[in-house]
């Protein structure tokens, strides 16, 4: 399967993936247990989806 967009030009990611690797973590905000789709680094905040969207918001 050729990964150049033909049309743009640009490179494209095949999607298939697989699942995503989950990490448990607790949001800064509501201090919820949540899962996240990296691996939490010590000292940066991490938010649960619904914190989240609220300060993509913003």
């Amino acid at each position: 399967m050729d990964r150049f967009n033909r049309n743009g030009g640009g490179f494209q990611r095949p999607n298939n993936f697989g699942p995503r690797e989950m990490h448990k973590a607790t949001c800064s905000e509501c201090k919820q247990e949540c899962e996240v789709p990296f691996k939490p680094t010590e000292g940066k905040p991490v938010f649960c989806r619904e914190c989240y969207k609220k300060r993509k918001s913003y």
